[in-house]
């Protein structure tokens, strides 16, 4: 059971595992993959998930790209690098779309219970990371309605929706995007949180039938997502935050891959001193052990040390 010291309030990262726990059916890529539509290049991309021997989506974007660069090494047929470029895109486009068709429509979908459960877990993190692009956090944040009583994070957002970041006291971070945050073109705003009118669903599927697609970071590697980060006011802003924490952090339900790897890059440069990530299931399953090994070769450093708890310790949902 991990443990903090008295006055330590900490920081926490959440991974897919957060809310996989809710609901594993839904927030998993097997569903994903089985409700993504690839147009025209259906039979092709779903032959490289085949002989991939893999539902997630950045693997596959990350064999394009090895056979991009291939193909440019040696010389390869233009027209095929075309193709393959877009079927990066095309990958990427129809994970957004997936991910709004299997998301819970309302948040009437999460009971009272469930979002009060969450609710008290979040409380306990001053400063909240997230690398999911579900609404999930999202709604548990706005439940005003619901203990603990005047528990709220400041997500940097303002007058109009519209992200300010700088001069508040932003502790809610989707460090990948999310499916309410949205480029408009002149400023990055925000879908509202309501509990009664249209959804926010709804909202991101009629974006969806426009033409525009909700803040997201899917590319395929570490460097690119950072890449991707860097070139973003507000995804940038997220990132830099993880090097400004201090005391203890938690990862919670993260699978420590290297395709993250500028996100422990950044909280190994911070002035955490304990890191606790937790681990779900067999500590001794392959699956594991090389969450334990990257997270130590990833994190472990003279001044901060690295140590592991069963996720089940720490119940979110229930």
């Amino acid at each position: 059971m991990a443990t903090v010291e008295d006055g330590d309030k900490p920081s926490i990262l959440l991974g897919n595992g957060f809310s996989r726990a809710w609901r594993n059916e839904v927030f998993n890529y097997a569903n994903l993959l089985d409700v993504a539509d690839f147009t025209d290049r259906e039979a092709e991309i779903r032959e490289l998930f085949r002989l991939s021997g893999t539902y997630d989506f950045e693997a596959v974007m990350r064999s394009l790209v090895a056979a991009k660069t291939v193909l440019e090494a040696y010389g390869g047929n233009e027209a095929l690098v075309k193709i393959i470029e877009k079927d990066q895109q095309l990958l990427k486009d129809a994970l957004i779309t997936a991910i709004s068709t299997t998301h819970p429509h309302r948040p009437t979908d999460v009971t009272n219970d469930q979002f009060t459960s969450v609710r008290h877990f979040l409380s306990r993190y001053d400063q909240i990371f997230t690398v999911n692009y579900d609404l999930l956090f999202y709604w548990a944040r706005n439940m005003k309605d619901l203990p603990p009583e005047n528990y709220l994070t400041d997500d940097g957002f303002r007058t109009g929706y519209k992200w300010q970041g700088h001069g508040t006291n932003q502790e809610a971070h989707f460090l990948h995007g999310g499916l309410h945050i949205f480029d408009s073109g002149t400023a990055i705003e925000k879908h509202a949180f309501t509990q009664i009118g249209t959804g926010i669903i709804d909202l991101v599927r009629a974006n969806l039938e426009r033409g525009q697609f909700p803040l997201f970071v899917s590319e395929p590697t570490s460097t690119k997502k950072k890449q991707r980060i860097e070139h973003n006011p507000y995804l940038d802003f997220c990132f830099r935050a993880l090097e400004r924490v201090t005391g203890t952090f938690f990862i919670q339900g993260h699978s420590m891959d290297e395709n993250d790897k500028h996100i422990f890059d950044q909280l190994r440069q911070s002035k955490v001193k304990k890191f606790f990530v937790s681990i779900f299931g067999d500590e001794s399953s392959e699956e594991n052990r090389r969450v334990q090994a990257n997270a130590l070769a990833y994190l472990k450093s003279p001044n901060s040390n690295v140590e592991f708890f069963d996720a089940k310790s720490a119940p979110i949902w229930s």
